[in-house]
C-alpha cells in the first residue's frame, strides 16, 4: 500500500480508534498501583499518542505533498536520479519524450466537450542526460480538428522540494485551472508541463548546473523546452515559453526567466525565495565557483548581470509568509533594471501551503496567458 493511498491512511485511523477504545477499556484493570500497572499504562498513552501522531501526518502528506512513496519518505529513492545514457537520441526509441500514460480530464462546468487530457511523460534530456518524469496537459482544443495546425503556447510548472509533480495535477489543481479559466475567456488555451524541481533525488539541486553534477538548469532551460517542442505543437520563438512554480520552484522559476528570456517571457515565482539555499538537501552546489554562487543569487545577478527582456512575477502575504519584506524589495530592485517587467501579488493573509498557492494559481495563469501572448 502506498504512502498517500486511502488503504494506508484509513488503517492508521482505525488503529488509532481501537487503540483508544482499547485504552478505556482496560484502564481500570491498570489502575492499580505496581510496576507492571505504570508500564501498562504508560504503554497504551504512549502507543495512542504515535497511532494519532501517524493518522494526522499521513492526512497532512496526502494534503500538501510532501513526500510521494515510503522510499521518498526513508530517503531510498533510487529509481529516478541523473541517467547517463549511450544510446544515440536518449529517450526509447531515440525520442527524448515518451508518453506512457494518459487520462481524460473532466470538462468545465457546464460544458459538454471533454476538458482536455493529461499525459504522464518520461523527458531525457539530450545535453543535460538528466532523465525526469512529468505531466503534460494538453487543452481540449489541442484535439480538436480545426486546432490540427495550431501551435499552442506553453509553460513549465514546478513543484516545491521535495514535491511531488502528481500535487500539482490533483492538489493545485493547475490543469482544472487553466480549463476554467480558457473556457471562460480568461486566459488563452496553453500546454502546461508539470514536473519537480528535485531532478536527481534526493539531492535539491536548487536548478543549478552543478560542477560535476546534474545539469539541473541546462535540463530546464535548453532539454525540456527541445523534448516537448518535439512531441508537441507548441509555438516556437524568442519568449515563448512561461514558467511558474512555488517555494523553490518559484526561485527556481524567477532565476530561468532572467538567465534565458530567450526562453522564456514570463516567470512566476509563488513564495519564492530569491537566493540559492547550501544546506544537507543541497549539498556543495557551486564548488567554490564564485561566479556561479553569484548568478545563482538573484540579488546580485539583478545588479549585475545582463537585463533581461522578461516579465516576472512574484507572490507573498502580508501575515503567513517569512518572504514578504524580501519580496517588496525584489520588486523594487527589479523597477531599477527598467528592462525587466515586474508585478505581485500581495495577500493580506496565507501560509506557505496548497492553500495560499490555490488562491494565486488562477490570476497567475491569467497573468502569464497575457503576458506570452502579447509578445
Amino acid at each position: 500500500m502506498g504512502l498517500t493511498s486511502d488503504k494506508v491512511l484509513w488503517a492508521a485511523v482505525s488503529v488509532a480508534v481501537l487503540l483508544f477504545v482499547g485504552t478505556v477499556r482496560l484502564w481500570p484493570r491498570l489502575a492499580r498501583r505496581g510496576p507492571w500497572a505504570v508500564c501498562g499504562r504508560v504503554g497504551l498513552l504512549l502507543a495512542v499518542q504515535l497511532a494519532l501522531f501517524a493518522a494526522a501526518g499521513l492526512a497532512a502528506n496526502r494534503s500538501f505533498g510532501f513526500y510521494a512513496s515510503w522510499d521518498d519518505l526513508f530517503g531510498r529513492e533510487k529509481d529516478q536520479g541523473v541517467v547517463v545514457d549511450h544510446a544515440t537520441g536518449g529517450g526509447a526509441g531515440g525520442a527524448p519524450l515518451e508518453v506512457v500514460g494518459s487520462e481524460r480530464l473532466a470538462g468545465a462546468p457546464g460544458a459538454r466537450a471533454a476538458g482536455g487530457t493529461v499525459e504522464e511523460v518520461r523527458v531525457v534530456g539530450r545535453t543535460s542526460r538528466i532523465a525526469s518524469p512529468a505531466y503534460v496537459y494538453l487543452p481540449p482544443e489541442y484535439h480538436r480538428p480545426e486546432y490540427r495546425t495550431h501551435r499552442f503556447r506553453a509553460a513549465v510548472v514546478l513543484t516545491g522540494y521535495p514535491g511531488t509533480a502528481r500535487a500539482l495535477v490533483d492538489k493545485l489543481h493547475y490543469p482544472r485551472t487553466a480549463r476554467d479559466l480558457a473556457a471562460r475567456g480568461r486566459m488563452e488555451p496553453m500546454i502546461l508541463v508539470m514536473l519537480r524541481p528535485t531532478v536527481a533525488p534526493p539531492r535539491d539541486t536548487e536548478c543549478v548546473d552543478v560542477p560535476d553534477g546534474p545539469r539541473t538548469e541546462t535540463f530546464f532551460a535548453r532539454d525540456l523546452p527541445e523534448a516537448v517542442g518535439a512531441h508537441y505543437r507548441v509555438t516556437g520563438g524568442r519568449g515563448a515559453w512561461g514558467v511558474v512554480g512555488n517555494s523553490t520552484g518559484g526561485y527556481c522559476a524567477l532565476k530561468l526567466a532572467l538567465h534565458h528570456p530567450e526562453v522564456f517571457g514570463a516567470g512566476a515565482g509563488l513564495s519564492a525565495y530569491y537566493e540559492a539555499p547550501v544546506d544537507a538537501t543541497t549539498g556543495d552546489l557551486f564548488h567554490g565557483d564564485v561566479e556561479r554562487e553569484n548568478h545563482a543569487n538573484l540579488w546580485w545577478y539583478l545588479r549585475h548581470g545582463p537585463a533581461a527582456d522578461t516579465s516576472l512575477l512574484v507572490s507573498s502575504s502580508e501575515s503567513g509568509e517569512s518572504n514578504y519584506r524580501d519580496t517588496l524589495r525584489f520588486v523594487e530592485r527589479v523597477k531599477d533594471t527598467r528592462r525587466t517587467r515586474v508585478s505581485s501579488i500581495i495577500l493580506e493573509s496565507g501560509g506557505h501551503n496548497f492553500n495560499t498557492w490555490r488562491r494565486e494559481i488562477p490570476p497567475t495563469l491569467e497573468w502569464m496567458s497575457g503576458r506570452l501572448a502579447a509578445r
